[in-house]
């Protein structure tokens, strides 16, 4: 995924390039012809499941909250937050959190390789509130706790071995985490107001029993230059770990986060933002702000959960918005992907690919009737970018 700043010329399904705009800098705001049409066109109707699709793309419900899911006897949990897909021979397996206080934990889905559901099982319990998390690359599930002094767990996503909690990834209200092969650290969101965002240096690299955890350390400008610092006691007591390090930079609630190709993507709720952090040069700079679109005009809003694609994509669920999931390009194209009508109590979480990227898993917290007892997760089939 090459380097880029979509808050330099972002607007609603098309390049402002094509508009001489520049958002950053304040230039003349100009609307597409087609309104909210990005790289897979407008949205239709709504289906059955009520979502607005592109052309050429179908929805399927996978599993309801406190039903059991189709094809096994496995009830599935409540409010499903964070999610992620895992290889499994020639199929598949979607892990999902559980953001519930107490209980919260995780669960699986396994799909055959025609996408048949063939079992689910829980994988993690006893946890709170487990709300985003992510993958790592030995394929292990991090689920986090979004409550103070919240842990990290290490589940595994097949059902074989049990979770383990990993204390020396520190102790904060933790929300998601990212796992970065080249430089061999995890980072981590903190979703509080004045959150920080972390990376965790294991001694071992696969091998999260021990290391050290580190905090990012900058100005207060919107983009800069950054470094690490050890957090000196990571159990987050008598001192919460945001205010142990001075300099540390703050964050306006730490939401979804993402790695690739020596970049990681992170949001903040509170502002409605997307931050990039350059790791090749240790810069970080802000990438969207929906402040900066006009009123009422933003494709983007209520920013969360984040993942990517093959293609270099990023897909962003929306925590209220519109109930969407936007996609933004490589080249600053922002858009509504999909859209969930009849839930506007609800929030979208959990986006994850398939690893052969034709299908797209994701949750509806609450569903139809904000209850969190009554979320759906569903998966999107179509022709997604390659």
């Amino acid at each position: 995924m090459e380097r880029r700043s979509f808050l330099r010329g972002a607007v609603i399904g098309t390049s402002a390039a094509a508009f001489g705009g520049t958002l950053m800098h304040g230039a003349a705001y100009a609307a597409p012809a087609q309104p909210g049409a990005g790289p897979y066109g407008a949205l239709g109707a709504a289906d059955a499941n009520g979502i607005l699709l592109p052309a050429g793309f179908t929805s399927r419900v996978i599993a309801r909250s406190g039903q059991t899911v189709p094809g096994t006897s496995y009830t599935w949990h409540s409010a499903p937050d964070g999610g992620a897909c895992f290889a499994d021979g020639t199929g598949w397996i979607y892990a999902s959190n559980s953001e519930i206080n107490p209980s919260g934990g995780a669960s699986a889905v396994r799909f055959s390789s025609t996408g048949a559901v063939t079992g689910a099982y829980r994988i993690l319990s006893g946890t709170r509130q487990n709300c985003a998390g992510g993958k790592t690359p030995w394929n292990t599930w991090l689920s986090c706790e979004e409550v103070s002094l919240g842990y990290v767990y290490e589940t595994d996503p097949y059902g074989v071995n049990a979770a383990v909690r990993r204390a020396a990834m520190g102790r904060f209200k933790h929300e998601a985490a990212a796992a970065d092969p080249v430089r061999k650290v995890v980072y981590l969101t903190e979703d509080e107001t004045s959150g920080c965002f972390y990376r965790f240096v294991p001694t071992t690299w696969g091998d999260l029993s021990a290391g050290t955890l580190q905090v990012m350390v900058a100005g207060t400008a919107t983009s800069g230059s950054f470094t690490w610092q050890n957090v000196p006691d990571p159990d987050g007591s008598p001192t919460v770990t945001r205010s142990q390090v001075s300099g540390s930079k703050k964050f306006n609630g730490g939401e979804g986060c993402h790695y690739a190709n020596d970049t990681v993507w992170f949001t903040t709720k509170g502002d409605n933002r997307l931050w990039q952090l350059n790791l090749t040069t240790n810069t970080y700079e802000l990438a969207y702000d929906d402040s900066l679109v006009p009123s009422g005009a933003a494709p983007l809003t209520g920013v969360d959960n984040v993942t990517g694609s093959s293609s270099g994509d990023l897909f962003i669920a929306e925590d209220g918005g519109n109930m969407e999931i936007c996609v933004i390009t490589p080249d600053d194209v922002v858009a509504p992907f999909l859209r969930i009508s009849g839930q506007s109590s609800s929030e979208i979480c959990g986006p994850a690919f398939s690893p052969d990227g034709k299908r797209l898993y994701f949750s509806s917290q609450r569903g139809t009737s904000g209850s969190s007892s009554a979320g759906i997760t569903y998966e999107v089939t179509g022709p997604f970018r390659a």
